[in-house]
């Protein structure tokens, strides 16, 4: 029996000597595919197709198993019933839509299923007719806007979401599927927003509609003039923007909310007894069961959101109140298949009940920018896997967009905006795993810094992910570069930081020659002791008090031995002919300020010890040294400290971006062949209308 064969629906046997009997649906599908026009000998053929209930499976393998020849023995045929499919799209029998829509979908993947290697023109011709693809797409998106913004069933209008995403993800790299030329042309820009900015619409297909937009910003975004980022650039509607914002605070919330429960499931039982009998042996192996599926899509559409719509920014900062994800009942559709933690919407009650809670004065409030801190402080955590470091990056490439937007830097320092955030945090052998409750209520970029502090100091290790370092690290400069600007005086506990570039300049000295071996090391270094000259420079401008000032010096100079050693390093490197000349010549200089300060320091604190016979002093009496002998320091004033490269996605990101696109396409492409909605429920449904 054939693979085609196999996946025929089975009525019934009467004897094992007679073949099974074959749906009547199959049996249409198998005049489609035979030589003549199937409506010769019956008129009626396309009406009763549609009123059949779609064999998926049987369609989509007999379309991958037609050979070149018979493509174009059967080409008239697809073409009828593409257009028949197309046509039956605006009966009012909701029926003959629903198996319309399905049939599409079956034809789009099937079609491509077969011809991966084939030119999109061919496989346009064979859906469609090349000389009529123009007019049979544009009636196609035109009765698809219509449906979505339509008062018609929410069923009809998830299905044909789930065709539009199915019709986008077909290949792999989504700039390859010429059909989306006609999306481009016929665009459903409008429909999406419409859906966006209806709290019903939102809650039941936003989630869809929000990642469909995404990956539809992305088709050609370097090649060509893309209408979807032209049109997402300059929508300022309130109502949209929210709604957009909303579908991504609730995609992250049920993320953070099922690994909650998934890290309580884990710390009791077996795990819970053993790390208690061991100390923190397995804490690793016991946190490994915490690694799941991130959600790249809806990262994507935050990254668009804020990247292209300057109006967005304004949405990261609306306070809502915060729910308990520990206590929030939420129960899966009975219509979705499950799928991988992170990478389904989050359900349709859950979404409706934050959305109408109403704002209780004692309720610890919310927003979006603090879900996705919360989410990002989950997802990187681990960036050992591919998937995890890329969303890690991409989070990383978003806080970068807001820390260079002015608007968005005016809310993270604005005083009058504190917000308590929980960031989660990894598993450490000198710290235990959980979340601090006595955390202040503060302005939100300490959370940020907070955030990159934590990445910092817990991912010194052997696969040392450099890329990620850089960007923490030219984030910070840049929410210091606009403290200074501004004159912005944070109360935050900046010696956390300090200990923490410290401590990555010692890993680096530690592995110079392993990470020399992969990595510009003096790169990151330039960075961190510049960020250390930021401070020198112009601390006494944004540092919250004299005393903040007094313990940066104190600590560059109980730390001196780090710098000592990192220009020792750097001038060796740097009197050597090599690839690395250059880029450790200018550690070297940049360290002339911080070697000043340890020089002038160090002899002083020695001669106070000696003179009050003191072995080892206090820091308080450090502190003194310090305050006393700042009259006789000379610093050299060090140019463009406070300046910075803005961030530009094209041609640096490009090649990240095309990658992350195509990854997504994937997986949404195996969730939506997977949830193509129940037939029986969709039928049981209008067949109750009808």
């Amino acid at each position: 029996m054939s693979q085609v064969e196999k996946k025929v629906g089975l009525l019934r046997r009467s004897s094992s000597s007679k073949k099974p009997l074959k749906e009547k649906v199959v049996l249409m599908y198998d005049e489609i595919f035979a030589k003549e026009d199937p409506s010769k000998h019956n008129p009626r053929f396309w009406d009763e197709l549609f009123l059949m209930k779609v064999n998926l499976e049987y369609l989509e393998s007999k379309l991958e198993s037609v050979d070149g020849e018979e493509v174009q023995r059967i080409q008239d045929n697809i073409n009828s019933l593409f257009h028949h499919c197309v046509q039956a799209l605006g009966e009012e029998h909701q029926i003959k839509v629903v198996n319309a829509l399905q049939t599409l979908c079956a034809l789009f993947r099937g079609v491509h299923q077969k011809n991966k290697s084939s030119s999109g023109f061919d496989i346009i011709n064979m859906l469609m007719g090349f000389d009529k693809a123009e007019l049979r797409m544009k009636d196609l998106m035109e009765s698809l806007d219509s449906l979505l913004c339509g008062d018609g069933s929410e069923s009809l209008k998830s299905l044909c979401l789930k065709l539009l995403l199915c019709l986008v993800t077909v290949t792999d790299n989504i700039s390859q599927n010429t059909i989306l030329e006609y999306v481009m042309i016929n665009s459903i820009f409008e429909a999406i927003l419409q859906i966006l900015s209806d709290v019903s619409s939102r809650g039941q297909h936003g989630y869809d509609a929000v990642v469909l937009l995404a990956l539809l910003v992305n088709y050609r975004k370097y090649e060509s003039v893309n209408p979807y980022i032209v049109k997402l650039s300059i929508v300022d509607d309130e109502p949209t923007l929210d709604g957009m914002g909303m579908v991504v605070h609730h995609a992250l919330t049920e993320y953070s909310r099922q690994y909650k429960a998934k890290e309580e499931e884990n710390q009791g039982g077996f795990f819970s007894t053993l790390t208690t009998m061991v100390g923190n042996m397995f804490i690793a192996d016991a946190d490994e069961k915490l690694s799941v599926q991130t959600n790249e899509a809806i990262l994507l559409a935050l990254y668009e959101a804020v990247h292209l719509n300057r109006n967005f920014i304004t949405v990261l900062a609306q306070s809502h109140p915060e729910i308990d994800m520990g206590v929030t009942s939420i129960t899966p559709s009975p219509t979705t298949p499950p799928t991988p933690l992170g990478t389904s919407p989050p359900s349709l009650d859950a979404m409706n009940n934050q959305e109408q809670l109403t704002l209780d004065p004692n309720l610890q409030t919310s927003n979006l920018l603090i879900t996705f801190l919360k989410y990002a402080s989950i997802v990187m955590q681990d960036t050992k896997e591919e998937h995890r470091l890329n969303s890690a990056r991409l989070c990383l490439i978003i806080l970068t967009c807001i820390a260079e937007d002015q608007y968005a830097d005016s809310f993270l320092h604005d005083d009058n905006m504190n917000f308590r955030v929980n960031l989660h945090k990894m598993p450490m052998r000198h710290r235990k795993k959980g979340v601090d409750k006595n955390i202040p209520c503060r302005p939100l970029v300490c959370a940020v810094l907070d955030l990159m502090v934590e990445f910092i100091v817990t991912h010194m290790m052997k696969e040392f992910p450099m890329d990620l370092y850089m960007r923490c690290v030219q984030i910070i400069h840049k929410l210091i570069c606009y403290q200074k600007k501004c004159r912005i005086r944070l109360h935050y506990t900046w010696r956390e930081l300090w200990s923490a570039l410290i401590n990555l300049l010692k890993f680096l000295l530690s592995n110079e020659t392993t990470l020399l071996a992969k990595h510009n090391i003096f790169h990151l270094a330039l960075l961190v002791v510049n960020l250390f000259n930021m401070f020198i420079t112009y601390g006494d401008t944004f540092l919250p008090t004299s005393n903040s000032y007094d313990e940066l010096y104190y600590e560059v100079v109980r730390m001196h031995q780090v710098f000592d050693n990192l220009y020792c390093m750097v001038l060796r490197v740097s009197t050597n002919t090599g690839q690395w000349k250059e880029p450790a010549s200018k550690v070297t200089h940049s360290l002339v300020n911080v070697r000043a300060i340890i020089n002038h320091f160090n002899p002083k604190i020695e001669s106070y010890a000696a003179v009050n016979h003191i072995s080892q002093l206090s820091e308080e009496q450090v502190l003194e040294v310090v305050r006393t002998n700042y009259d006789t320091l000379t610093l050299k004033l060090q140019d463009g400290l406070d300046q910075f490269e803005r961030y530009s996605e094209q041609p640096r990101e490009a090649a990240f971006f095309k990658e992350l696109v195509r990854s997504i396409s994937l997986n949404v492409r195996r969730n939506v062949s997977l949830s193509t909605m129940s037939q029986d429920l969709l039928l049981k449904e209008f067949s109750t209308i009808s």
